[in-house]
């Protein structure tokens, strides 16, 4: 294909993931990095052999204006996923995650504006929605902010829309709901579960054991991406991607432990709870949209999808090189 697609955040968890399949399907692809000293690529350092070498890697900050705009300069389609995502770091550096989610988001649009992009998909979060009011969890369900990362994507979300509403520019955004797989950061539950069990733990440090999740595979999500930004009745709208299947953190251990043939305890670890008021108790997807405006559905759903997932992403965290980029014995924030 002659069409080359920017993926901002490229060098993150479903950044990278996006970037394989996107090459594997044929697009010319950009790839927006976070610049750092090191002249690291992330992830994409260790991008699977078969896409190595077939995509453009731009380093940057999504911060800056001018970086993005260069950036977006040939491309016909802009992935919005560079962002702070972590909840716990929200509570101690709000500042920054105004400055990178709100205004990186601004300057990702302007940027589209200048070029003449032909869709942006921004990315979204389920915990812009809060505790679950009703589910499953349409698009229609109020939002609520429980943390500031949460207010941050909220806000970042509405001036997306707001941009297609008010300039016309086609945008469009993705709600995912708990994304997990190869490549996922330790400040997500499944790999702070696996990683600890993955270097010996059977005494398993965690926070709120309650709350519910709709856990969704990395490649389902990648997926969704790449079939809302071929869809043009997705501009102007927001579109939920989740597996359709709700379970706990406390059964969530258990299939892990299953799935890596060992039992183990849990310890309640008060460093890891969240403030009880920003504790989102219920996250729980309707996926009817998606599969109606783009004929997406997840190859990872329900709790057999659930299990099969848990068990490639176990394998992964296994191999000694990939366990030994993690400090399993160390709280990540």
């Amino acid at each position: 294909m002659n069409e080359k697609i920017l993926v901002t955040g490229a060098d993150g968890f479903i950044g990278s993931h996006l970037v394989e399949m996107l090459v594997r399907e044929g697009y010319q692809v950009k790839a927006f990095v976070c610049y750092n000293s090191f002249n690291s690529w992330g992830w994409l350092d260790s991008a699977a052999p078969d896409v190595t070498g077939s995509f453009e890697v731009i380093s940057g900050d999504i911060r800056d204006a001018h970086c993005v705009e260069n950036a977006a300069g040939g491309c016909s389609r802009i992935l919005h996923l560079a962002a702070l995502i972590a909840i716990p770091f929200s509570y101690s550096a709000p500042d920054a995650y105004l400055q990178t989610n709100v205004g990186g988001t601004l300057n990702v649009l302007k940027a589209a504006q200048k070029h003449d992009v032909s869709h942006t998909v921004c990315t979204s979060t389920s915990e812009t929605y809060g505790s679950a009011q009703f589910v499953p969890i349409t698009e229609e369900h109020p939002l609520n902010a429980q943390s500031p990362y949460a207010a941050t994507k909220i806000g970042a979300d509405q001036l997306a829309l707001s941009f297609e509403k008010s300039f016309g520019l086609p945008v469009s955004l993705i709600r995912p709901f708990n994304t997990y797989g190869p490549r996922q950061s330790a400040r997500a539950v499944i790999p702070t579960i696996i990683s600890q069990i993955a270097s010996g733990e059977r005494s398993i440090k965690l926070g709120a054991l309650h709350p519910t999740r709709d856990f969704s595979f990395v490649r389902d999500i990648a997926g969704g991406f790449i079939q809302a930004m071929n869809c043009s009745a997705c501009v102007g709208e927001v579109t939920n991607i989740g597996s359709g299947f709700e379970i706990s953190i406390r059964e969530t251990v258990d299939l892990i432990a299953e799935a890596m043939g060992v039992s183990v305890d849990i310890i309640s670890d008060q460093k890891r709870q969240r403030p009880d008021a920003s504790e989102v108790d219920r996250l729980f997807a309707d996926v009817e949209k998606a599969k109606k405006r783009f004929n997406w559905s997840p190859e990872f759903g329900g709790r057999d999808g659930f299990i099969n997932g848990l068990k490639e992403t176990a394998e992964w965290f296994i191999d000694p090189q990939n366990l030994s980029l993690y400090k399993p014995h160390l709280y990540n924030v």
